[in-house]
């Protein structure tokens, strides 16, 4: 009586099986498409957001640029503060110095630009006189060129046309007009990464033990870690070696009768964190600068030349073994990052620009970047956790073949 019953059993469990693989197929495809819908969203979502972010931080400038500013100085800074707190200090006063740090840093580097930049301020006609005279010698060497467009404008007859001037606000009033609103941003801007700083404990305890479970906190508390640590030693490593680049730059001017050359070290230091778009506006103010005070040509363009090949040596050398792989980025991603914040905050974004990129990349490592090729030919723009341990389960569950 019980062979059959065990027949039966024997029977019916590739059934059952064959039933249960089919209805986890079917949850598969679903899941999956699901998951294709959503990405689908979430890809209209960002490229929409991509679109209408540009306009509304740079209208919103005043309370975003001291915002994003702020959030870089904590993440540069509260490695300091954490130092000077293990010291003994009380978690204000160890905010407040390492932010003191920072302004006098600042302030001196601010200091040995400007003071002798005010010297030289009053020779700008002079130079200026003396850089037309070059620019006049350069055109009489190409008169030719000019006569040649003329004779074609002459057989082309293209008509005489008027000349439309447009009154525009001096230098000095564009200055005048723009400090109100910057000296706010500035105050704002400390104000802010002050209170960061001041509260980072609070923002950490709330980060780790906050979370629903302990994988979250690990991974929080790993996101934060490596944010930091990356951004950190990128700005303070870059710092390093424009600093170097500005000793150079200095001692070369010095060595070449430059006037003013800690103003150019410091400048060469400053321009130097923008990238691309920084050295050829050095190589500009070199330029312009050698021109109006050498006797010649050749001798004014020597100072950019030298600067061109310290920054290839410096660009190509010295940057990339120091950093390493670990902060190596697309040049292609980092002349977008630049042009795209720097068209909504201007200089004070070319500045931010890599920063902000470093930041989105680390993020990215640890929540999980779109994959955008692709989600073109047909793949889930984020794949999803679920789906793949889905996957897995079917794959253990399925019979051994053979």
């Amino acid at each position: 009586m019980n062979k059959p019953v065990q027949k039966n059993d024997q029977t019916a469990s590739p059934a059952q099986s064959d039933t249960a693989r089919a209805r986890n197929q079917r949850r598969m495809m679903l899941a999956e498409q699901e998951l294709r819908l959503m990405s689908a969203l979430v890809l209209l979502i960002g490229f929409g957001l991509f679109l209408a972010l540009p306009f509304v931080l740079s209208i919103g400038s005043v309370v975003f640029l001291p915002l994003v500013s702020a959030l870089l100085l904590t993440i540069l800074l509260s490695p300091l503060a954490d130092r000077l707190a293990a010291l003994g200090l009380p978690n204000v006063l160890a905010s407040l110095g390492a932010l003191a740090v920072f302004l006098g840093i600042l302030i001196a580097a601010l200091a040995l630009i400007l003071q002798p930049a005010v010297t030289l301020f009053d020779e700008i006609p002079q130079i200026a006189g003396q850089v037309g005279e070059r620019f006049s010698e350069l055109r009489d060497e190409f008169a030719w060129v000019a006569m040649a467009n003329e004779e074609l404008a002459r057989l082309m007859g293209d008509p005489d046309g008027r000349e439309v001037v447009l009154a525009t606000p001096s230098f000095l009033e564009e200055i005048a007009f723009a400090t109100p609103s910057v000296v706010v941003e500035v105050l704002i801007m400390f104000l802010m990464a002050f209170f960061m700083i001041e509260a980072r404990v609070r923002m950490r305890r709330h980060l780790l033990f906050d979370r629903a479970s302990f994988g979250s906190s690990v991974k929080a508390a790993r996101v934060m870690r490596e944010v930091q640590d990356r951004v950190g030693a990128y700005i303070i490593t870059v710092g390093l070696i424009n600093a170097g680049v500005g000793l150079v730059v200095a001692a070369g001017a010095w060595a070449l009768g430059v006037d003013a050359p800690i103003m150019w070290g410091g400048l060469a230091a400053i321009l130097n964190f923008i990238p691309y778009v920084g050295p050829i506006a050095m190589f500009g103010l070199l330029a312009l600068f050698g021109l109006g005070t050498a006797d010649t040509v050749v001798l004014g363009l020597i100072p950019a030349a030298a600067y061109i090949g310290l920054h290839t040596v410096e660009a190509n050398v010295v940057t990339p073994s120091i950093l390493g792989a670990r902060f190596t980025m697309s040049p292609v991603m980092i002349l977008i990052a630049l042009s795209y914040f720097t068209w909504i905050w201007g200089v004070p974004g070319a500045l931010l620009s890599v920063p902000i990129l470093i930041t989105l990349t680390a993020l990215f490592e640890h929540i999980g970047s779109p994959n955008l090729v692709g989600f073109v030919f047909g793949e889930p723009l984020f794949r999803g956790e679920a789906l793949n341990r889905g996957l897995e389960d079917e794959q253990a569950g399925a019979p051994p073949r053979g």
